[in-house]
């Protein structure tokens, strides 16, 4: 069985390269951040939910009617999107409405979309 992988041809590291990379590296407990935000992102109903607070501040019940889904799922959601700071909420009287956390969360579902799409 042949390997198509590219190898190369001599062993030879590019000191400058990876001297220049290694600046600019995040440290490790950044990037284990950054991949513990994409993780959240890893769930369709987070995603439904995030698309649906993208059109509009909404609360409990009316996210877990739009989606057909039980309000105690939705809560369970909503907890952990509020956990990762991806979505906010203000009170109105005896009702919570969730909203997305700022336009990062935005941005980040938009460009999301457009690479899927492209």
């Amino acid at each position: 069985m042949s390997d198509s992988t590219p190898k190369c041809s001599v062993v030879h590291t590019h000191d400058d390269i990876v001297s220049k990379v290694n600046e600019v590296l995040p440290d490790e407990e950044l990037l284990y951040d950054l991949a513990e935000l994409y993780k959240i992102f890893g769930d369709s109903t987070r995603i439904k939910i995030l698309y649906v607070l993208f059109e509009s501040e909404m609360c409990v019940c009316d996210i877990a009617t739009l989606l057909n889904m039980s309000m105690s799922a939705i809560s369970h959601q909503l907890r952990v999107l509020k956990q990762a700071q991806l979505i906010k909420f203000r009170r109105d009287g005896r009702t919570v409405f969730y909203s997305l956390a700022d336009d990062h969360v935005r941005t980040i579902l938009e460009q999301g979309m457009d690479h899927i799409c492209e």
